[in-house]
């Protein structure tokens, strides 16, 4: 395998939490379950999805103050939470307070823009406000000044029995230097770098320049990369994490593999040009021995440039197929890539 410019220092997974609408208790079960078995097998962090108004974990950061309580060790972090959807005040009050639940595990990851579908759950989500609101960065700067302890309001003091801060409560020491932004798009990730936050990349890009122009999705998350670290104060130190779809079949039965490959195949056709308005570039899924996989993942160019993942589990496997493949990145993959636990 060729050598990375960057070992592999932190491993990590994300899955989106699916559940049955007949049984939502048991698929929430399952995502705490994988946590541990993260935990017991040495991955360094869990990522949970978000999603509203479907049936995955609509409420990351509660069932990560579950995972506080069957955990000591792994990190926990949510990629992303749309802030579209949440009140950035409220939303720091819930960090901090999880975060100390965890002893300083929380990893908080965010993304802007108005929520998905919003023409059709404005109404819900801000009756009376849904033409005022505004999607942009602000909401994040307001989320980081709540976390950062920026004083919310400006009254403090004793009224009665009762006692009041002007800032936020619990304030979790350190929480503000764990806060990431989930952005597929250069401006968003000079962004991140100018406000010191850490960078989550995905198997999602937007392909900015021109329809003529070739486009490879490796060469522009290597330039996201690139532009976030020359924008942020901690330069080439600054933290970055890859979240491509990773699936290793070395212990998976004949059956298993069969599905992860026509998964793969059906979601191939998306990868090989922009989609969209937004012109968004997905990345293969990638499938394979684990020898195989990190050959493949040596060369990528925007993988030589991180140390940190957490790769993504497919939306719609089985419990006991993310168990076969979580034990295979940390067991089989995660060696080939070179990373030592505790380095």
């Amino acid at each position: 395998m060729p050598p990375t410019s960057r070992p592999l220092r932190k491993l990590g997974f994300l899955t989106i939490g699916l559940f049955d609408e007949a049984d939502p208790r048991r698929g929430h079960e399952s995502t705490l379950q994988l946590i541990e078995l993260g935990e017991r097998l040495g991955f360094d962090s869990a990522w949970l999805r978000h999603r509203h108004l479907q049936y995955g974990i609509s409420s990351p950061v509660a069932v990560l103050a579950a995972a506080t309580q069957r955990t000591h060790r792994i990190e926990l972090g949510t990629a992303v939470t749309p802030l579209g959807w949440e009140n950035p005040l409220r939303l720091a009050e819930d960090l901090a307070t999880v975060d100390i639940l965890s002893g300083g595990r929380l990893n908080p990851g965010v993304s802007v823009g108005p929520p998905m579908h919003y023409d059709q759950v404005k109404d819900a989500l801000y009756p009376d406000t849904a033409d005022a609101e505004d999607f942009g960065y602000g909401r994040v700067e307001r989320l980081l000044d709540f976390v950062r302890g920026v004083p919310a309001t400006g009254f403090s003091g004793v009224e009665g029995i009762e006692v009041f801060s002007d800032r936020v409560q619990p304030h979790s020491p350190g929480l503000d230097r764990r806060m990431w932004y989930g952005g597929a798009g250069l401006r968003s990730a000079r962004w991140a770098g100018e406000h010191g936050m850490n960078l989550l990349t995905s198997s999602v890009v937007k392909a900015e320049g021109g329809e003529d122009e070739p486009v490879d999705f490796a060469e522009i998350q290597l330039s996201h990369i690139r532009a976030f670290r020359a924008a942020h104060p901690d330069g080439e130190a600054a933290r970055v994490s890859q979240g491509l779809v990773v699936i290793p079949t070395d212990s998976a039965s004949p059956q298993q593999r069969a599905k992860y490959e026509e998964y793969a195949a059906g979601r191939l056709a998306r990868t090989a040009s922009p989609q969209g308005p937004a012109r968004l570039l997905f990345a293969p899924d990638l499938v394979g021995t684990s020898e195989e996989l990190a050959e493949r993942l040596a060369a990528h160019a925007a993988f030589r440039e991180v140390d940190e993942v957490a790769f993504a589990l497919p939306f719609s496997f089985a419990h006991e197929d993310y168990e076969q493949i979580l034990t295979d990145v940390a067991t089989k993959l995660a060696p080939a890539l070179g990373r030592r636990p505790g380095a």
